[in-house]
């Protein structure tokens, strides 16, 4: 009985997060209320704050429901100790590209990116994004600084300044494509050649610094 009372609960959170993204979609996060998710997934309210404490903590939570896939694969070699700048580069490619096949992912990515404002009680969202921002450059830093170490990137490049500029790149491309709904030019194909430009650019700066 304990158990499938467990397994009830999960799939009303489950089930919340699932219509606060079609609802947040369509109305944005400041236009939505936790009275319209509720009424849209068929729910009292005082089911909704069972599960979250407000929305900033509902929407916190749909955006690691979507990311932590993306977080647990390693797909850009942030832990592997002989990671190298192409290995980054090609992972943060892919991972555009599952945004792409992922029709979830798409979704909430959309929505942090076009649908919400840091006012009110959505500042707590806005300083969960600075976290995850700091943490994403946190990785890569500590990624390029190995492969600065074996070789893979050349010594007069710094390594934070390195990964600032991987995650702009990546966040400028996500949301130039998002601006069209998805459309535009090919997300992954361009990804791709843009990280090839940068990396480029990189070895000249270091070939540049090790010359003066």
């Amino acid at each position: 009985m304990v158990r499938r009372t467990k397994e009830e609960a999960l799939a009303t959170r489950s089930h919340i997060l699932d219509t606060a993204e079609r609802v947040f979609e369509r109305r944005g996060v400041s236009g939505t209320s936790l009275n319209e998710i509720a009424k849209a997934a068929g729910l009292t309210r005082g089911a909704i704050y069972w599960h979250f404490e407000n929305k900033a903590d509902l929407f916190n939570a749909m955006m690691e429901r979507a990311t932590l896939p993306l977080e647990q694969t390693d797909t850009a070699g942030f832990k592997d100790p002989d990671t190298t700048p192409e290995r980054i580069c090609a992972g943060l490619v892919d991972v555009l590209r599952r945004v792409v096949r992922d029709p979830q992912l798409r979704r909430v990515f959309d929505i942090a990116t076009h649908k919400v404002e840091y006012v009110g009680e959505m500042d707590a969202v806005r300083q969960r994004h600075v976290e995850w921002r700091n943490e994403c450059v946190a990785d890569m830093e500590r990624a390029l600084k190995r492969a600065k170490r074996g070789g893979a990137l050349p010594p007069g490049v710094a390594p934070h300044g390195a990964a600032l500029g991987l995650l702009a790149l990546f966040d400028g491309l996500l949301m130039s494509w998002m601006l069209e709904g998805g459309g535009g030019f090919d997300l992954a194909r361009a990804g791709a050649q843009v990280f090839d430009i940068y990396l480029a650019g990189l070895a000249h700066a270091g070939a540049r610094a090790a010359a003066t």
